[in-house]
This record gives structure tokens, sequence and C-alpha cells, in this order.
């Protein structure tokens, strides 16, 4: 199977340490999923270990990667722009071994993934394709090439809630050893059983790992029980550490009183004050070495401290939204008809549906009409990022309204509790990752003292760790919420109003998914 002795990573540019001494065996039976804060190089480690010319030009690395005879299969994160334009028929065909399979292979692997054969042989574009669609295309190439290791780079993203729900049978009755990279909390939950945790720890100065064979939940569970044990005897240490100063303090007051009032005539007396002055300064160094071996609070990622201010409110009569649309329509294709969402006062309501059915298009309808009105503060969190952030700009330069010295510095103490490092916030928008631009819209609605949010997919790119925290945040927010989400745990934790999105318009769902 897959080895990997004390793998280490390093960014060409900034020589920042992602990985350091990882060992790893990927065994026959496990699903070892990949989790850590946005940027940690999660997608970097599955890249290097299929194919090392695809991170050749951003990182360097030394360890082993036994691969010995594995035939890999890698789904990435993203197809390519190229793949996108393809037929479904071209981007079959790429694969050497795709006419070469009889009908009876090519049907089985159509049956394992939900298709019809005939899908391999569509003349469709591939990026017309549903989110579900694609990632079960890709799917279906890799196990044409009859792979014996799994590698899924956020197989989780952009897929409906019918095709999640076939992606954890799909991992779980798969007998090939699976690794994988997602934020989704339920997918993890329910298919995971080796949990490969990174971390970027002192302000990302230091990297560090932890592997255990075990589920997600039982996996976050003794963590926090750690991290609870570990903060209660760090603060412990702190009060008994201040005590200690103060005591140590007045004894070294005292001594140098006694030394400045001492007169002349009592040589004695001032060899005594001196070995006493002497052993108050050896206990001083004592107390700071003790001091520098002292339990410190947890340093983690889940340590986001921003919320939204208790002042932010809708009167419970509030219209927030009162939207009519008798068609839905991309170009000349008409999606869905008769839509009608009706919202008042703090509600938090989530739209769902299949892919391709229009719940982005829909929601930025509803964002153009709610941002045009004086009486509310809206605020809109696209799917695309790039629609709303100026890539060129600085996390800094993108939150500043005024100008003004206080404001930059409230700025500055608002990304810090995001952990963002100094050098990133003056790095430019377009080298973060994925969450950490979300975090810039958040702290964006934040600052602007927002009371109406519509957000497209709000959790898609927080790790399993951070995601949580958003949620609690989103769920105390005092506001008007209006998404879209496949996000179960969102759905479930954030919001009392479900609405699923057909062709026939939007219809309520009651009780729980």
């Amino acid at each position: 199977m897959l080895q990997i002795k004390n793998l280490t990573i390093t960014h060409s540019k900034d020589l920042r340490t992602i990985l350091k001494d990882f060992s790893f065996t990927l065994n026959q039976g496990d699903k070892a999923v990949i989790i850590g804060e946005e940027g940690n190089g999660k997608s970097t480690l599955l890249k290097l270990i299929y194919d090392e010319n695809l991170v050749n030009d951003y990182v360097e690395f030394t360890g082993e990667i036994i691969k010995n005879s594995i035939r890999f299969g890698y789904l990435s994160q993203e197809l390519s722009e190229n793949q996108k334009a393809q037929s479904v028929l071209e981007f079959c065909s790429e694969v050497p071994e795709f006419y070469g399979l009889t009908p009876k292979e090519l049907s089985e692997i159509a049956f394992q993934l939900g298709l019809n054969t005939e899908t391999f042989y569509s003349d469709q574009i591939v990026g017309t394709l549903s989110g579900g669609e694609k990632v079960k295309l890709q799917f279906a190439r890799i196990l044409m090439t009859q792979p014996n290791v799994l590698l899924l780079d956020e197989p989780s993203n952009d897929i409906d809630i019918s095709t999640l729900e076939w992606l954890e049978n799909f991992i779980n009755s798969c007998e090939l050893p699976v690794m994988f990279v997602s934020h989704d909390e339920t997918l993890i939950e329910k298919t995971a059983n080796v949990i490969i945790h990174i971390e970027q720890v002192r302000r990302k100065t230091l990297s560090r790992y932890t592997i255990e064979k075990m589920p997600y939940r039982q996996y976050v569970d003794e963590r926090l029980s750690r991290l609870s044990h570990q903060e209660q005897a760090a603060r412990k240490e702190k009060s008994e550490y201040e005590k200690q100063q103060e005591k140590f303090l007045q004894i070294q007051s005292k001594v140098e009183h006694q030394q400045n009032t001492i007169t002349r005539g009592d040589p004695h007396g001032g060899q005594l004050l001196k070995k006493k002055m002497k052993a108050v300064k050896s206990m001083g160094r004592r107390f700071e070495k003790e001091h520098e071996n002292m339990t410190q609070l947890p340093d983690v990622e889940e340590s986001i401290m921003v919320k939204f201010g208790e002042d932010i409110h809708i009167p419970n009569g509030k219209i927030v939204l009162d939207f009519e649309l008798d068609k839905l329509c991309i170009e000349n294709r008409i999606l869905s008809q008769n839509i009608k969402l009706h919202v008042a006062g703090p509600e938090k309501i989530c739209m769902i549906g299949k892919n391709g059915v229009g719940k982005t298009t829909l929601l930025k309808l509803i964002a153009d009409s709610l941002l045009a009105r004086g009486d509310l503060r809206a605020a809109y969190m696209p799917q695309n990022y790039e629609d709303l952030l100026d890539f060129s700009l600085t996390p800094v330069e993108f939150l500043t309204v005024s100008g003004h010295k206080d404001e930059i510095t409230k700025i500055r103490t608002f990304l810090g509790s995001m952990k963002y490092t100094e050098d990133e916030m003056n790095h430019e928008i377009h080298q973060m990752s994925g969450g950490q631009k979300a975090k810039l819209l958040f702290l964006k609605m934040i600052l602007g003292g927002c009371n109406v949010l519509i957000l497209d997919e709000p959790t898609r790119n927080f790790s399993p760790l951070s995601n949580p925290v958003i949620r609690n945040v989103l769920n105390s927010y005092n506001g008007a919420i209006i998404s879209v989400s496949h996000d179960r745990k969102y759905i479930s934790e954030v919001c009392n109003k479900v609405y699923s999105l057909t062709d026939a318009g939007l219809a309520i769902l009651p009780g729980e998914l």
C-alpha cells in the first residue's frame, strides 16, 4: 500500500514549512480524511502523492513517497478550462482504457454511479453539466482506469444533498482505500475511519500534524476534551504565576528598600543584604524559567473571536422580502416558475434543490432587490468571491472605508482575531485561500453592521473545525438570513425555514432533512 516517510513540504516563495516529518501508511479498508485550516496544504499533499509535477512550481519537498505499483485515481478540486470545454465523449476518450472496456464493464461503472451508459458517449459540453453530474463523470473516468487507491480533493464541493448522500454510500461501499479532503462534516462523520489533521500554530510559524485511527466525531470529542483540560491547566498555572510574581516583587522591593536605607557604618548588615538580594535574583530567574515551561493556552483554528454586534436587529413585524417571479430563466431556458418568497423579521431561511435548478441565479435576483433598499443594511456573499473582492487589494485595503488610523487599527485587530498573520494582512487577496477570502467577506458584513445577509454557500470554504464556529456566529446573529446551502449541519443548526426550489417554484419543507 501507499507509504509516506518523513515527508517535509516547504513553500518555495516564503520558505514556510507546511508539513514536517510526516509519516503515514494507507492500508486496505482505510477511508482517511485530511482536515485542517484553510491554506494548510491539504490539497498540496494529495497532489504531491499523485504527481509531484502538479506542485513543483510552488513547493519543495524531502522524504519518501513509496507508491510501488499503485494505480491512483485522482479527483481534482477543479476541472481545467480545457476539460470544461470538451464534450462528455471527448472527456472520457482522454482515458486510454475507455475504448478497451467492454459494454458490460462500462455498464457496471455507470450503474455504480447512477448514470446511463449512453452518458459516456454524449456530445454535451462538460461545463454545462450540474455540479453533481461533473463529480460523477470524474468518478466514472477514474474507475475506467481500474485504480487501487483513490485520492479525492473536495469531492463534496458544489453538489446537492442527494448527490452528497450518493457520495457517502460510494465511499463506504468502495473496496479501495481512500484518502480525501472535504469540508463537509456530515460526509466526514459518515465515512472517515482515519483522521489526518494538519495544523499551523504559533502564528503559522510551526507545522504539526496528528493521525488518529478513529471516527471523526470521536476525534473531535477527544480533542475538545484535551483542549479543555489544557486550557484549565494553563489558566490555573497563569493565576498561580501571577500570585507568585506579586509576592516576589514585594520581597524584591523590601530588600531594595533595606539596601537603600542601611547606614555605611553597618558593613555586616550590608553583606547580609547583598546575599539576600543575590538569592532574590536567583529566585526571579527560577520563576522566569518556570514561566517559559508553563502550559500554553491552546493554539487552534477554532479561535475565531469576531461576532456580529448585539445592536444588530430586525423587528419581528418588519417585511424583509416579499418576492414574486413568474419565470426564472437562464438565456432562453426556463428553470423554475411561479416563485414566491416572503421573509419577515429575523428569519433565517435556506433554499435547497438539485444542481442546476437555479438557486444561485434566484439568490442573485433577491440580492439585487435587497441591496437597493434604503431601509435595510443588506450584504451579499456570492459563491464566486471574485464578484465582490478586488484581488489586487490587501485585506486591510479591502476593509478600509475612511482610512482613519483608528479604523485601520480596528481592522487589523479583527483580522488578527480571525487568525491572519501580519504578513497575510499585507498580501494581495489573490494569494489567499478560499477560506481566508470568505473570512474577509464576513468581516466586511460585521464591520458594516448589516442586518440582512444574503449568503450563497457560506460554509463551503471553511474547514470542518472552523465551520462550527461560523455556524455559531450565524446562529446568534439577530438579523435576517436568506441563503443557499447544501451543508446539512448549517441547515439544521442555523436555519428555521427550509425551501426546496423545483421547476414548479419554491416549496417549504417540514421537519428536518
